[in-house]
This record gives C-alpha cells, sequence and structure tokens, in this order.
C-alpha cells in the first residue's frame, strides 16, 4: 500500500493493544502523543482478550475493559475497541488489522501504536511481517529498550517514514515519535500491589478506586 495516496475524506485513526493489566497513565500518555502528534481525532484503545506471549492476564477481561472506561472516561479522543474480547482464542494484532481495515476502507490509514520494547519481541508475532500490509508502525520510545536484531532492525530502517507521509497513505510505513520516556509498565504495579506498596499516580484515580473496591491485584490468601 505504500504507493497508494489517500483520497480526501479519511480520517486516520490510531490503534494501541495491549493487555491493559491494569491500564496505567503510561498507556494514556502514549495514546495522547499519538494523537497530538499526529492530530488524530481518535486513539482507539483494543484490549486483549487473550496475549499470546503471556501465560493469562491477572484479571478478568471484564474488570481490565472496565478499568479502560473509567481510565478514559473524559479524555478527548480516546475510546475503546473491544472486539478482541468477543473473539475465542489468542489475540493476535494482524487479525484484528484485518478485520479494522476492512471496516475503514482501503484508503483510510491506520496507525498501529507499540512501544520500541516491543520490537525484540516481533518475531514471535503471529505473521508479523503482514502489519504493514495493513496499517503503518507508530513507535513511541521505551526506557532500557533493546535494540532488535535481524530481521526486525533491517525491516525498521527499511519503512521509516515521516509523519506526514503517513497521514497521506493507508499503510505500509514506521514512524517513531520521541516522548518524555515513563519507566511505566503493568507489571510492575502489579508487583506494587502484591508486596503491599502504593502504586498511585502511577496509574488514573478511578482506576485506582476500582481495584480497591474489587480487591484486584491483591495476593491470594
Amino acid at each position: 500500500m505504500r504507493s497508494q495516496a489517500v483520497t480526501e475524506g479519511h480520517q486516520a485513526r490510531g490503534l494501541l493493544g495491549g493487555a491493559f493489566d491494569p491500564v496505567h497513565i503510561g498507556h494514556l500518555c502514549g495514546a495522547m502523543a499519538v494523537r497530538d502528534a499526529l492530530g488524530l481525532d481518535r486513539v482507539d484503545l483494543i484490549p486483549a482478550a487473550q496475549s499470546p506471549l503471556k501465560d493469562h492476564s491477572a484479571v478478568s477481561a471484564a474488570h481490565r475493559h472496565e478499568m479502560l472506561r473509567l481510565a478514559i472516561t473524559d479524555v478527548p479522543g480516546l475510546g475503546i475497541d473491544a472486539r478482541e474480547l468477543d473473539r475465542s482464542g489468542p489475540s493476535f494484532s494482524v487479525d484484528t488489522l484485518v478485520a479494522i481495515r476492512r471496516e475503514a476502507g482501503a484508503n483510510c490509514p491506520l496507525l498501529w501504536i507499540m512501544g520500541t520494547d516491543i520490537l525484540p519481541t516481533l518475531p514471535r508475532w503471529s505473521r508479523w511481517d503482514q502489519i504493514l500490509d495493513l496499517a503503518h508502525v507508530v513507535l513511541l520510545d521505551r526506557p532500557g529498550a533493546e535494540a532488535p536484531a535481524e530481521p526486525v532492525s533491517a525491516w525498521l530502517e527499511r519503512h521509516l517514514v515521516s509523519p506526514e507521509w503517513a497521514l497521506r497513505h493507508p499503510a505500509g510505513g514506521i514512524v517513531r515519535l520521541h516522548q518524555p520516556l515513563l519507566d511505566i509498565s503493568s507489571s510492575r504495579i502489579r508487583d506494587l500491589f502484591e508486596t503491599g506498596r502504593d502504586p498511585r499516580f502511577l496509574i488514573p484515580t478511578p482506576v485506582m478506586e476500582y481495584i480497591a473496591t474489587h480487591g484486584l491485584f491483591t495476593p491470594a490468601l
């Protein structure tokens, strides 16, 4: 799709997948950074039903979806696409992109957001080399991210484009955005809960209250 220009009337759409177990301010800041840097009307957060590279989520899909809903309430331009929660089996990103591309049409720029810490794992993704046939990739810097090995490093160098190019084409490019680095992860937050430490300010207040109300992420007695 790299040679196909976008026709007028097709609004670019940002997409951020993840377990969101739980959602934290790093997720939200990343989504908002892409929204603002690329002037997007909407970035959808896509919770996975079952992450293929993880054994299981710490809490149920219903809880993760509700925490996402609370987190983005009153945040302009952020939404939720829950299609993976309605699909059985592992949540493969390429399957989600196939479905979204079918709905959006051939000319809509789709922007799949991921952190640079994900790059070394790409060879383990299902059909990872087909992602750029369906969307652009927007890379956000992550603290301590390892440089990817071949073939990912060559793939990255070969497909780097400007944000302006990505917004004029439906798919095929990789955009690198530099944002303030936030050393926050869902696994770190779960560890704070499990060891009795306080993770406030790392997650939105409504999400913190929801976790407390439902007793999530606490060690089993």
